[in-house]
């Protein structure tokens, strides 16, 4: 039974982590601008958010939920608003002067750790997410059986972690095989990607909203 909701959640996390999103690009960057501890520990701040959500969505805090729903316009504005500036961010880079940089300064791990799960963390809307998963499985989470729900939790983030681990360590081994042109030419497509979904987002909001 405890493998049983340990895979269950494995399976959950590795679900919701596999679609590359804005995030995903950004753990692609660092992995091929930094290193590979760089973007794998940003694939952790992004796993962290979701098993916070989860637990959340799974213990079903209705005070929580409602007031997300209360300011969801608020959160949505700020998340592309993040999300723009993180995509004008990653287009204006110079990915030869980045990467003379860690070269000299070495790398902050921390902050790489603590920008992704705060860029995860202003997506609120994740934890209706998983409401529909938990659902979907007929899994519910329980303070008398606070044990069986940490297996579960602790298995989205285990799935998780293992999709950025795989993720960041093959951008990883094909990044030497790129040259500084290429990798040039990466960040722009990428920022450009980032920007448009974003302004997407913010298009889609707008247009509910009238």
């Amino acid at each position: 039974m405890s493998f049983k909701l340990l895979w269950e959640g494995f399976v959950i996390g590795t679900a919701v982590s596999v679609p590359l999103g804005p995030l995903g690009m950004l753990c692609i960057r660092r992995t091929v601008n930094k290193n590979w501890k760089s973007g794998f520990l940003s694939g952790l701040g992004i796993a962290s958010s979701d098993a916070i959500y989860a637990i959340i969505a799974g213990f079903s805090l209705t005070i929580i939920i409602d007031f997300i729903n209360q300011y969801e316009l608020y959160f949505k504005i700020l998340g592309a608003s993040m999300v723009f500036l993180l995509g004008l961010y990653i287009f204006l880079s110079n990915p030869a002067k980045e990467i003379q940089k860690y070269k000299q300064k070495g790398n902050s791990y921390l902050q790489d750790f603590i920008t992704a799960f705060l860029l995860t963390f202003t997506n609120p809307l994740s934890v209706f997410v998983f409401i529909a998963i938990f659902t979907s499985y007929s899994l519910v989470l329980k303070l008398s059986h606070l044990f069986e729900a940490m297996l579960v939790v602790g298995g989205i983030f285990m799935g998780g972690a293992m999709w950025w681990f795989i993720l960041t360590g093959l951008a990883y081994l094909f990044k030497h095989k790129l040259s500084i042109d290429t990798i040039w030419w990466a960040n722009k497509i990428i920022g450009l990607v980032v920007v448009v979904i974003s302004i997407s987002l913010f298009l889609l909001l707008v247009l509910n909203e009238i």
